[in-house]
């Protein structure tokens, strides 16, 4: 059983990476700026082979982060027991420092869709998300965080504000919180919001996470601006300048880069690293 009174692992405040297979030799000959990385729990959780012998590897020199993609933590039916408890034997076998999910959904029924979709911030929303938070963290025996979504529509019924749902979970179930920056962006510039509002609105003191990552230029039918949130692209100025703000007011945090599509060689993506490293590094001396 998840003790809400007992201190939560957390990842160090170093620069983290998404990590992809094909950069393991590259990491761990010259990291650079990299002391964590972040694997994907779903590619994780058959038993053995190279996979988990990479993870292995990789776990006696970084901390390691997992996080989650199919839990579909506000889902209106009940969580997929089996998923947890595969998630639970993965979290047992290589004790982490931090586990994390989204708040979306991708399940309806016996359907798993390959999205991460968004919800109304309700008072019957609030109930069911936190319920299911309490199951995952009562079954994993540890703390979880709850990312924030990229957001391309606001649903009309919606009774609280993104900032102040997360304030209530976090509340309600002693639930950490991954503040995902470039998604702040993505939304904001979406919805027409100040993304610089949302970090004063949001609660710094619960995140044990920062990701930063790529998104892509569209229109909408209005011709108005369209973000995408497609991790598959560099850090654009206007993240990083957000990313500044955020560390500004929060203090150093465990930040990640993530690049899931279209993935760089080693080089490219080392050299985002090195762009949040200066960032941090900013941070820790102001």
């Amino acid at each position: 059983m998840f003790d809400q009174s007992s201190p939560a692992a957390r990842l160090p405040n170093e620069i983290g990476i998404g990590y992809k297979p094909q950069h393991f030799s590259d990491l761990l000959e010259a990291p650079g700026a990299v002391k964590w990385v972040e694997v994907h729990a779903e590619n994780y959780m058959g038993d053995g082979g190279r996979p988990h012998a990479q993870l292995r590897a990789l776990a006696e020199r970084f901390a390691l982060s997992v996080h989650g993609v199919g839990l579909s933590i506000g889902g209106e039916g009940p969580l997929d027991t089996d998923h947890l408890n595969r998630l639970r034997l993965l979290l047992d076998r290589t004790n982490p420092a931090s586990f994390s999910e989204h708040l979306a959904w991708s399940t309806h029924g016996a359907e798993f869709m390959n999205d991460l979709l968004p919800l109304p911030y309700t008072g019957a929303t609030l109930t069911r998300v936190a319920d299911h938070i309490s199951q995952v963290q009562d079954t994993i025996g540890r703390q979880m965080l709850l990312e924030n979504p990229s957001s391309y529509l606001a649903f009309a019924e919606s009774t609280y504000s993104e900032t102040d749902f997360l304030k209530c979970l976090v509340h309600k179930t002693g639930c950490g919180l991954l503040l995902d920056v470039n998604n702040v962006f993505v939304s904001a510039t979406n919805l027409k919001l100040s993304p610089q509002a949302y970090i004063d609105a949001y609660p710094l003191d619960a995140v044990g996470e920062i990701h930063v990552g790529g998104h892509d230029e569209d229109c909408d039918d209005h011709g108005a601006p369209l973000l995408i949130d497609s991790h598959g692209a560099p850090v654009v100025d206007p993240v990083w300048a957000l990313l500044d703000y955020t560390l500004a007011r929060s203090g150093p945090k465990p930040v990640l880069v993530e690049w899931d599509t279209d993935v760089p060689d080693w080089p490219v993506l080392r050299a985002e690293a090195d762009r949040a490293a200066l960032a941090l590094s900013q941070a820790l001396v102001s």
